[in-house]
């Protein structure tokens, strides 16, 4: 189970990130592009989920493609989901307490590489490759 003081943790590690307030809300940036950020759920959104609805701390987290977004709400919809407001965005609500830290990180790398300008990104990588990047 993760919190949001793991979603701080991951963000704040990355390169080139600073922290600006977005809606009231904190929001996690890359050369000014926001990645990650809380999102709590207002009466519009618990409204339009219904009983749905969770309770925990959520995050909102970028993702590459709207499919991304659709594969990750239809094949864990206890961990992801998604509100009208976020129709045709690129991103993902994440309920915190379903999901391990170890998925999360990857999420906010992923959000965060698909953010960042490409020479940052490109060093990243070379840096940290993924597990199936690795030589053998």
């Amino acid at each position: 189970m993760a919190t949001f003081d793991d979603v701080v943790r991951i963000a704040e590690s990355l390169p080139d990130v600073t922290m600006k307030p977005a809606w009231g809300n904190r929001m996690w940036r890359v050369h000014g592009r926001g990645f990650v950020w809380e999102r709590p759920l207002n009466r519009t959104d618990r409204a339009a989920l219904g009983d749905s609805a969770p309770e925990g701390e959520i995050a909102a987290v970028r993702v590459d493609h709207e499919l991304t977004k659709i594969a990750l709400v239809e094949s864990e919809p206890d961990r992801f989901f998604t509100i009208p407001h976020f129709d045709g965005y690129d991103a993902v609500l994440i309920r915190l307490d379903a999901i391990d830290v170890p998925q999360l990180r990857e999420l906010i790398v992923d959000a965060w590489l698909d953010r960042a300008p490409t020479r940052l990104a490109e060093a990243y990588r070379g840096e940290h490759p993924a597990p199936g990047d690795q030589p053998a």
